[in-house]
């Protein structure tokens, strides 16, 4: 029994040394990743609250926000080959300085346009870091620690992106000092990574993209991953409007968000843990009728509650909405060969930042007609014509025999997309700029 401790004590001593080891290796990464993600936080309360005190229609709200996710796809499409040519340090840097005079510029053009182009600016920018950090950590991490090591990556992501709503506290947002302050985190974010003395990973690899083939591999993976893209890219363009309706307290619309975020981060693994011991449609069909009945609560009595209710009802909603993304994506990987996951991935993400773009121009025209809670009702409708389509899918199709891997997360739920477009469209050319 003594030695069966002793070996046991140091088993974890030595699991406890290659954790270290390996979160040390990526330490720089990490920090300079989670004062980027802060400002991003900020950024993403700070605009669609200071548009709503701007007297900014929801038509224009959902129209700056969907520019975002527009250049986020353009960003995800070009940035490897912008990396391949410039190396990871140096488009880290410049990406950085881009993207942190665009919050500044926002504060000082208080106008639909320019923020049109600010956004689209932020969302290609943002994209090709998380090009370079994601492919930096793969290069850094090996098949016994890439948990850990995007474990971490996550745990920073959904935990610094509410610290960023949080800091809309700190100030008026109708004043410049949170635009300011949005500008000083990004620009921060370089310090780490440009000080640090690891060597730069090698050229990311592209994928080809091929809808068609999605389409006949997974169509419940291909249509869930839209609908995810459709609410989670309204939640993110428009919810500030919707709290505008219910307080006009606009430190409401950070309270509210944080909420959201930290329900959709406790949502993640038990859902992934029930989807990879049952057929996964059957947990996308729960998701999609526990995310219709809490939209439609939120729509018909949000604005009416008081502030713990409807912080309760967006946790619930955030725990149902952002996983949809990760299930889907699951289920596709059931269905896929092991040498096309990265296909999947790429033309998954391609339908996902369409839906993204989609969803806050289509919004608008519930809200329009509902009131600000006609976000919500755009949402449950989503939801419903996808647990439809599921359960359609699963009366036609009998489920994978096996699962190629467990789930895992996904980070487009936090307006981050893990894997990025690790490559685009394949050309002739390896150095080809795609079409």
């Amino acid at each position: 029994m003594a030695v069966q401790c002793h070996n046991a004590a140091l088993r974890n001593r030595v699991r406890g040394t290659v954790v270290i080891q390996a979160l040390a290796a990526v330490a720089a990464l990490l920090l300079g990743t989670a004062i980027l993600l802060t400002g991003q936080g900020l950024q993403g309360v700070l605009l669609p609250v200071r548009a709503t005190l701007e007297s900014f229609s929801p038509q224009a709200v959902g129209l700056f926000g969907g520019t975002y996710f527009l250049g986020f796809t353009l960003g995800c499409w070009l940035g490897t080959p912008m990396i391949r040519r410039a190396g990871h340090v140096r488009m880290f840097a410049a990406m950085t300085a881009l993207a942190s005079a665009a919050p500044l510029l926002h504060g000082l053009w208080v106008n639909l346009g320019s923020w049109m182009v600010l956004r689209l600016i932020s969302g290609f920018c943002f994209a090709v870091l998380y090009v370079v950090i994601e492919s930096w950590l793969n290069e850094r991490s090996t098949n016994d620690n890439r948990g850990v090591v995007f474990s971490a990556y996550i745990l920073i992501n959904m935990t610094v992106l509410a610290v960023g709503q949080q800091m809309l506290l700190l100030s008026d947002p109708a004043e410049l000092q949170l635009f300011a302050l949005t500008s000083v985190l990004v620009s921060l974010a370089a310090l780490p990574v440009l000080m640090s003395v690891q060597t730069e990973p090698r050229e990311v690899e592209r994928a080809s993209l091929d809808l068609r083939a999605l389409w006949r591999n997974s169509p419940v993976g291909l249509v869930g991953t839209l609908a995810a893209g459709l609410n989670n890219g309204v939640f993110w363009a428009l919810a500030a409007v919707f709290v505008a309706a219910w307080s006009d307290n606009p430190a409401m619309a950070a309270w509210f968000m944080t909420s959201v975020i930290l329900g959709g981060a406790l949502g993640q693994w038990p859902l992934g843990w029930w989807s990879d011991r049952v057929d996964r449609r059957w947990v996308l069909a729960a998701i999609c009728l526990g995310g219709a009945l809490v939209s439609a609560a939120i729509g018909w009595l949000g604005p009416g509650l008081p502030l713990a209710a409807v912080m309760a009802l967006g946790a619930g909603w955030g725990a149902l909405a952002f996983p949809t993304y990760s299930i889907a994506v699951a289920h596709a990987n059931d269905w896929a060969e092991p040498d096309s996951f990265v296909q999947v991935s790429a033309s998954l993400l391609l339908v996902y930042g369409a839906g993204a773009v989609i969803g806050p121009l289509i919004a608008p025209w519930f809200m329009g007609r509902l009131g600000a809670p006609g976000m919500f009702w755009f949402n449950a409708g989503v939801f419903s014509l996808l647990l439809v389509y599921t359960l359609l899918r699963i009366h036609r199709r009998a489920p994978a025999e096996s699962h190629h891997g467990d789930f895992a997360d996904a980070l487009t739920s936090a307006r981050t997309m893990s894997q990025v477009y690790e490559g685009e469209m394949e050309s002739e050319e390896e150095d080809d700029w795609p079409a």
